[in-house]
């Protein structure tokens, strides 16, 4: 018996359109408003012009640019702002939005593939946003038997376990780090280690065969590439003495560890494509032998929640591959120098002479350290996407005698040419270089 699909309404349409802002506006004036006055409760507020800041003088700022530019760049140099937007969280979603646009164009002129090469008039970047609205707007599905708590909340934990690697990715000197600890390479294989596990647990909660099939195709992946992965940054370590990220990158601006550790640096990005379930290791999700595999009975958003978190695992591996061996923001000057005017008066010149102190918000320096570390970043993101076009998948067994074998070989290799440079007096603590 054959079904006949609905027609489309207009009036239906425009329902679902007015209950999705009823639910948007009750959940923002329930939710939303409370959270943020709570969250304001704890912050530390600017003091502006010798005043603290308060929701009158907030919103005299609006009509006042002396006092935006003060207020602004005051905000900047919060905690919430490196969490919220830079590095954090939103820097990060935003380089994954971009991730996402390239490997499809890219992959469609490699490929061929006629849909993502000629969709949309703007290079197809509006698929972007109709297919977030298509996540936003989709049922979601819980299997009959699966786990419910656990299933729900798997997606969550993998953005959440994301979001904290991305926090501890330096993006520039002065600071531009949420979490700058003493042992940062360290507490990020310990972030690391818990990808396996949230993996597995969602496959689990599924109570579906083909999840778990790929739930546990992941973990033997994981774990057969974590410990190269981790033995890879062993010489990074014994050359600058220090597991942290920012020092290691000062500790380069001469030369790049990519340049002595040619072997590691292979070692680890083989590793981190096997981490990041990118082909030719990508069996977990093997979609033409197990469907989708771990994701599988994931639909709707929970399924945009673990694409999400993929894309900010991948920015930050590619992050801390470019703070291991490119030598993280370190470059040239390359950003045009400010007027003086601005930096010392603050004084815009144009039609109408104005006064406004605060200017640059950011200083040259800093601005020059974004722009090489996202440099070097998209190059590392484009060499993790290219093997996507160009190679076919890897069987299992195969997978595991590289992970084991080969690449641990390689590892203790690498382990070898770092001690014979600091024995030899070449680098390291009183090195020649």
């Amino acid at each position: 018996m054959s079904t006949i699909a609905p027609k489309f309404r207009l009036s239906y349409f425009l329902k679902s359109l007015t209950d999705n802002a009823f639910w948007a506006v009750t959940l923002l004036t329930l939710i939303g408003l409370p959270f943020v006055m709570t969250l304001l409760f704890y912050l530390e507020l600017p003091v502006i012009g010798g005043r603290l800041l308060d929701p009158y003088l907030a919103l005299t700022t609006l009509a006042d640019p002396s006092r935006q530019i003060p207020l602004i760049k005051s905000l900047m140099q919060t905690e919430f702002f490196k969490i919220a937007a830079f590095p954090g969280f939103g820097f990060a979603a935003l380089l994954a939005a971009g991730t996402i646009f390239v490997e499809r164009k890219m992959l469609a002129k490699l490929q061929l593939r006629v849909g993502p090469f000629y969709c949309g008039k703007i290079e197809g970047i509006l698929q972007l946003m109709s297919d977030g609205i298509k996540l936003l707007s989709k049922e979601i599905i819980i299997p009959a038997k699966a786990d419910k708590p656990i299933f729900w909340a798997a997606p969550v934990l993998f953005v959440a376990t994301a979001a904290a690697f991305v926090s501890l990715i330096p993006a520039a000197r002065g600071g531009w780090v949420v979490a700058d600890a003493d042992v940062g390479l360290l507490a990020v294989f310990a972030i690391i280690g818990f990808f396996p596990v949230i993996t597995v647990l969602s496959a689990w909660s599924a109570n579906s065969k083909f999840p778990f099939i790929g739930g546990i195709r992941a973990l033997h992946q994981m774990v057969s590439f974590e410990i190269p992965l981790i033995l890879s940054v062993l010489g990074v370590v014994i050359l600058t003495g220090t597991l942290n990220l920012t020092e290691i990158v000062e500790s380069q601006y001469s030369y790049w560890w990519i340049v002595f550790l040619p072997i590691g640096a292979i070692v680890f990005f083989i590793a981190m494509l096997a981490e990041l379930e990118r082909i030719p290791f990508d069996l977990p999700e093997a979609e033409s032998e197990i469907v989708a595999g771990w994701l599988t009975e994931f639909s709707g958003m929970m399924y945009g929640l673990v694409q999400l978190g993929s894309y900010l695992k991948l920015y930050a591996f590619a992050g801390l591959f470019t703070v291991l061996f490119l030598g993280g923001w370190s470059g040239p000057n390359i950003w045009p120098p400010f007027p003086a005017e601005i930096i010392e008066k603050g004084i815009v010149m144009g039609p109408i002479t104005v006064h406004l102190p605060g200017l640059p918000l950011l200083d040259q320096q800093m601005l020059n350290d974004v722009l090489w570390f996202v440099i070097k970043v998209a190059g590392v993101i484009f060499f993790i996407l290219l093997p996507r076009g160009v190679f076919p998948r890897i069987r299992i067994d195969l997978l595991l005698h590289i992970g084991w074998y080969k690449l641990i070989g390689l590892a203790f290799v690498n382990i070898f040419i770092a001690l014979t440079l600091v024995y030899a007096g070449v680098l390291g603590p009183g090195g020649i270089l």
